[in-house]
């Protein structure tokens, strides 16, 4: 069996949906099926898909090429904002077994499964449809294979570790001002600070390089996991890392950089995983995420929200999924 996997990614818009879709891509791998992926975007993709095989296809712009393309998988899976509902009524129609990622019930999807891993779904009260089945909540979130299967350590009592992660492009230039001001207001603090492939701040960032402050740039999935595994807290945007942080138990502090992660900051503090510092144009926003590394020296604190994150989320989410939907393919 062939599975599709459709989406986007580059510098401007970002890597969470490719990310995503590389979870799956090695799920299918995983458990037999043989993946094929097409990315709308540019080539800063590769440094998060550096160890699968892709393809960078404007599949959007010439859709009806790729409709044809569709007769032969097994399974379509479709992660995307830019797709209309034609795309999806398209995929829907001509694939025996498809997959649609949603965040925000951007759509009414036509018949398939609609996956939303996100902590918040419950929120977005899915509407009953008849052939569409829902997966939903963090349980069902997809993360890499790195991530499935994970050592931990004890959460150590003084907070000395800060993991600083901005995503892959780091579109907000955060990741500089971020580090002034934990070195300027926390200097006791060892900062690990990950530099994404999109990064167009990397002269800036690399001058800010000392003793206290480590970068590490073209981490593996591996190597990501064993950096959290390090960290005692995380400063992070609330996009999908937000998820592998809450599998490693690091207590996070989030700051919303688009508008599609507002309910997922609100969503992590409200179960009691990390705190929302706000949005990134906030006026007091350096204030909140100064204060709120205080409040984590709070070993007891940071205990409680290691435990509420591993809780929610186990790593084996992207397995289920595939699961589901080779089930769905066999009964077909």
């Amino acid at each position: 069996m062939k599975a599709l996997l459709i989406t986007e990614g580059s510098s401007h818009i970002g890597h969470g949906h490719v990310t995503r879709c590389l979870s799956l891509y090695q799920a299918f791998e995983t458990l037999g099926l043989q993946p094929h992926l097409l990315v709308h975007g540019d080539e800063t993709v590769g440094g998060v898909l550096h160890e699968v095989s892709y393809e960078l296809y404007p599949w959007l712009d010439s859709w009806k090429d790729t409709r044809r393309r569709l007769k032969d998988f097994s399974v379509v899976v479709v992660d995307s904002y830019l797709a209309g509902a034609e795309v999806y009524e398209d995929v829907s129609a001509s694939v025996p077994v498809k997959l649609f990622l949603d965040d925000y019930r951007r759509l009414l999807y036509p018949h398939g499964f609609v996956l939303n891993g996100s902590v918040y779904w419950q929120e977005l009260s899915y509407p009953k449809t008849e052939g569409v089945t829902y997966l939903l909540g963090p349980a069902y979130t997809p993360l890499r294979r790195g991530f499935w299967k994970v050592r931990r350590r004890p959460l150590r009592k003084r907070l000395s570790r800060v993991l600083v992660t901005f995503g892959g492009d780091d579109s907000r230039n955060m990741t500089p001002t971020v580090i002034r001001l934990l070195r300027k207001e926390h200097p006791e603090l060892e900062l690990f600070v990950v530099v994404g492939k999109g990064f167009k701040n990397k002269e800036e960032i690399y001058s800010l390089r000392g003793e206290k402050v480590r970068l590490f740039e073209g981490l593996s999935d591996e190597g990501m996991r064993e950096l959290m595994r390090l960290a005692d807290l995380a400063v992070s945007a609330g996009g999908q890392t937000t998820y592998e942080l809450a599998r490693m138990g690091v207590p996070s502090l989030l700051v919303a950089v688009a508008d599609n992660q507002v309910l997922n900051c609100k969503g992590w503090e409200r179960v009691g995983f990390a705190l929302c510092a706000g949005w990134w144009e906030d006026k007091e926003l350096w204030k909140k995420l100064s204060e709120g590394v205080e409040k984590l020296k709070d070993h007891e604190l940071r205990l409680k929200m290691s435990k509420a994150g591993r809780k929610l989320v186990d790593g084996k989410g992207a397995l289920r999924v595939v699961r589901s939907l080779i089930k769905a393919v066999q009964k077909a």
